[in-house]
């Protein structure tokens, strides 16, 4: 069973800036592709950025230039920094990867989420 857990939300003023996380977890081969989501409500899940086991990313037009997207891969883990954080920010980030199983078989997986909320 794979399993992706985010952390490092929470409450910060306009202008702070937090650092996510996204750790996976369970039996299997690799991870691809990682990339990060957000929802905020009434809205759709918007795509925030992405990163491929390369290190290639990729950002979404809002989030361009204040966002960062890393990972560990050894720790199974993409982090994404947060910076110059608007009330807008204020969504639930939910972590996607593509993970890999022996005979390259591929599925992905979401985690729970994590809140950030931006205070103004």
């Amino acid at each position: 069973q794979v399993q992706l857990v985010e952390s490092g939300g929470g409450l910060v003023q306009s202008g702070g800036s937090l650092r996510l996380s996204c750790v996976a977890s369970g039996r299997f081969f690799s991870i691809v592709d990682m990339r990060w989501y957000r929802q905020a409500p009434g809205n759709q899940r918007e795509f925030v950025a992405s990163i491929t086991s390369g290190g290639t990313t990729n950002y979404g037009d809002s989030v361009q230039g204040r966002f960062t997207i890393s990972r560990d891969n050894p720790k199974k883990t993409a982090y994404l920094q947060v910076n110059s954080l608007k009330p807008e920010d204020t969504a639930v980030y939910y972590c996607n990867a593509d993970v890999r199983f022996q005979l390259l078989t591929t599925k992905a997986y979401w985690g729970p989420g994590t809140q950030v909320t931006v205070s103004s």
